[in-house]
Formats: C-alpha cells, sequence, structure tokens
C-alpha cells in the first residue's frame, strides 16, 4: 500500500486522481488551502466525497509557507511513494489583476515541495505545467521539443520557471521529475470558471457567449479521464538521465537528469 502526496486535492484535476488512486487501494494525503479563487462550496464538496475513502487524509495547507511543509515531509526518508503536484494558481486572465498570487503559489510554493523531496529522497515527483508555456511559439501541432522561451502572460512564465527549478533539482540532487503539460481540462466537477460551463451557463440563460480574440484561435480540450489515465500511467514511468542527449544540440524534451516533460 502506498501513500501518495496530492497537493492540490480539493481542485478538479486534484479530486479526480485522488479518486482513482484510493480506489486502486493506494493512501492518499490530499493538501489544498481552499483558496477562494472559485466557489469554497464547490471544493469542499469534492473532499466530501474523497473523505469517504478510509485511505484519504486531508491537510488544509498552504504550498507557500515554508515552515508548514517542512512539517509535512518531515525528516523521514521516503516518507511518499510518490508526490503529485498539483497545486496552482491557475488561469491567465486572472495573473494580470493579481500577480503575486503566482509567484507565491507556482514559485515559492513549487519550491517548497522540491526541498521537501529533495530533503526526504521522494522516487518520484510528477508536477503540472500548462500548455500556456508554448506562448509565442506558432508551430503545430506543440511538441515538447519546441523551444518555450516566449510566454505571453505571467501563468506562463511561472510554469515554465517551475519546468526549470524541476531540471535543476533533478540534476543536482538526482530527483526524478516528470512534468505534464495539460491542455484545456474539461468533465464533471470541473472549474466553472472555464469555458465549457461558461458557455453552458449563458445558453441556458439565453445570453451570448463572450468571444476573445475575434475568435480567431483554436483550443484543445481534454476530458478529464484522459488526463488522468495519463497521470496515473507516468507516475509508474520513473525517468532517468538520456545517454543519448547532446549538449551541443540539446534537445528540449529530453536531458542528461533524471527530467521529463510531457503533452498530454
Amino acid at each position: 500500500m502506498r501513500t501518495i502526496l496530492v497537493t492540490g486535492a480539493a481542485g478538479f484535476i486534484g479530486y479526480h486522481l485522488s479518486e482513482r488512486l484510493l480506489g486502486q487501494g493506494d493512501r492518499v494525503v490530499g493538501v489544498d488551502n481552499l483558496n477562494p479563487y472559485y466557489d469554497v462550496s464547490l471544493k469542499k464538496a469534492r473532499l466530501e466525497r474523497l473523505r469517504r475513502h478510509e485511505g484519504f487524509r486531508f491537510v488544509r495547507m498552504d504550498i507557500s509557507d515554508r515552515e508548514d511543509m517542512k512539517n509535512l515531509f518531515g525528516s523521514r526518508r521516503g516518507v511518499f511513494d510518490r508526490v503529485v503536484h498539483l497545486a496552482a494558481q491557475a488561469d491567465v486572465r486572472y495573473s494580470i489583476k493579481n500577480p503575486h498570487a503566482y509567484v507565491d503559489s507556482n514559485v515559492q510554493g513549487f519550491l517548497n515541495i522540491l526541498e521537501g523531496c529533495r530533503y526526504t529522497e521522494t522516487p518520484h515527483l510528477v508536477f503540472a505545467s500548462s500548455s500556456s508555456v508554448y506562448g509565442g511559439n506558432a508551430a503545430t501541432p506543440f511538441s515538447v521539443h519546441h523551444n518555450v522561451d516566449h510566454p505571453v502572460s505571467l501563468y506562463a512564465a511561472t510554469k515554465k520557471a517551475g519546468e526549470l527549478m524541476a531540471h535543476a533539482y533533478a540534476d543536482l540532487y538526482g530527483i526524478p521529475c516528470t512534468g505534464l503539460r495539460f491542455f484545456t481540462v474539461y468533465g464533471p466537477w470541473g472549474r466553472p470558471d472555464m469555458a465549457l460551463f461558461l458557455f453552458t451557463e449563458a445558453m441556458l440563460e439565453g445570453r451570448s457567449i463572450d468571444v476573445y480574440n475575434r475568435g480567431n484561435m483554436r483550443r484543445d480540450f481534454t476530458y478529464i479521464d484522459d488526463i488522468i489515465e495519463g497521470v496515473t500511467r507516468v507516475m509508474e514511468l520513473v525517468p532517468v538521465p538520456d545517454p543519448r542527449w547532446d549538449k551541443f544540440r540539446p534537445d528540449p524534451g529530453s536531458s542528461f537528469a533524471p527530467y521529463r516533460i510531457y503533452n498530454i
């Protein structure tokens, strides 16, 4: 019976992942700060469903709190068999209004996760990145082998920073790290600020749908079950250094460290 830390467990993806892990017999320690970015009652309702499982333990905590995170990981080696880091301040538009929230959660919070994994020698850290890191890159389909050095939002910049921080820790301390770039996830128990729910609500109320950029965009939507399938499979695929990595022709999709990045 494994013990798995899931940050952002009251969130959309964290809830579904925790349900999947508990259903297959794992113990889950779920962390969330229940911030009011969207309706907290939805987060609490997800947690109530998770609490039905004997193997679930919830810790209300802000990952940006260094001391609390130290206490969560403790000093025992291998306290968690896997760490899946999904907690983050989400949404591109909100990052324009409240930029500090993104640095606190997505940079400082992730650093605390990395430090916890470092000192307890976590066997595998899986963390959420985002398709937004592709930024100004117009080449499609998006590939992990593409350069992603031109973010167009602070949210994207913090997600790219997380990928770089994870790579540094993988190299310096040998922590196997896998980053997953999600593409607009939708499904049951989803975030009410996402297009699927906003469009549906507008149609039911007879209102027009808000369209940005004059409609000149395309977006991939990924069903939650497919995301969870990807996450659970990757959890078992512990990365190792790629012996073929060439420092004279560096490939962003591979590494000399135990680090990988995937699109889902």
